[in-house]
């Protein structure tokens, strides 16, 4: 079945995001920051306010956790922009090479409502995607199928009849690859822009 169009993970594709650009600065010694990284700041913790949880709440409720990092919570989300390095060069060009021959593109992403505005204002190739699907605004975050429910339909307002096995999906992480194959899409898990340009010409893509 011919790909129709592509879906973009962002953050590890084609954004550099890391909080240890910002910590590096903050924590200088190694040790204390991946404790800090790990304990405090922590995955797990940023990714409720990529499912919807507003930033100051998360702020709050992390600083009457640990009130002696309380500057370091705060630094989080008030110096946001600096975990954010730039982009990818290499992902940048895969999207542009598959832009260049006419395959309609669209945007999944685990973001913050909060912070993706930021992004959106200061990176003017997002505005090329077709339509781009924010976790924080649907309050719905990968790998959760409804998400990609939400995604489908958008797409299929674009492309009538459309089919799952249609759609690829390119995300750096495994279980959110996986969750799109579930559902009968093509999930890519992107590892490098090499290989997960290699996986879309076994898939009959030209670009």
């Amino acid at each position: 079945m011919t790909v129709r169009a592509v879906v973009f993970d962002f953050g590890g594709v084609l954004f550099d995001w890391n909080p240890e650009y910002l910590y590096r600065e903050l924590i200088p010694d190694a040790t204390e920051r991946q404790w800090f990284l790990q304990h405090v700041c922590n995955g797990e913790w940023n990714l409720q306010q990529d499912a919807g949880r507003t930033l100051a709440d998360a702020t709050a409720m992390l600083i009457a956790q640990y009130p002696d990092h309380a500057e370091l919570i705060r630094a989080f989300y008030g110096r946001w922009p600096e975990t954010l390095a730039g982009t990818l060069p290499e992902g940048i060009k895969l999207m542009e090479d598959l832009e260049n021959a006419a395959i309609p593109l669209y945007g999944l992403t685990n973001w913050s409502a909060e912070t993706f505005p930021y992004a959106w204002e200061n990176y003017p190739f997002l505005h090329r995607f077709k339509d781009i699907v924010v976790s924080g605004r649907l309050k719905l975050i990968k790998p959760d199928a409804a998400i990609y429910h939400e995604m489908f339909r958008r797409i299929a307002q674009d492309l009538p009849d459309l089919a799952p096995a249609e759609l690829v999906f390119i995300d750096d992480n495994a279980a959110n690859a996986a969750a799109a194959g579930a559902l009968g899409w093509h999930g890519i898990h992107h590892v490098s822009a090499a290989q997960t340009e290699s996986a879309l010409r076994e898939l009959g893509l030209s670009f």
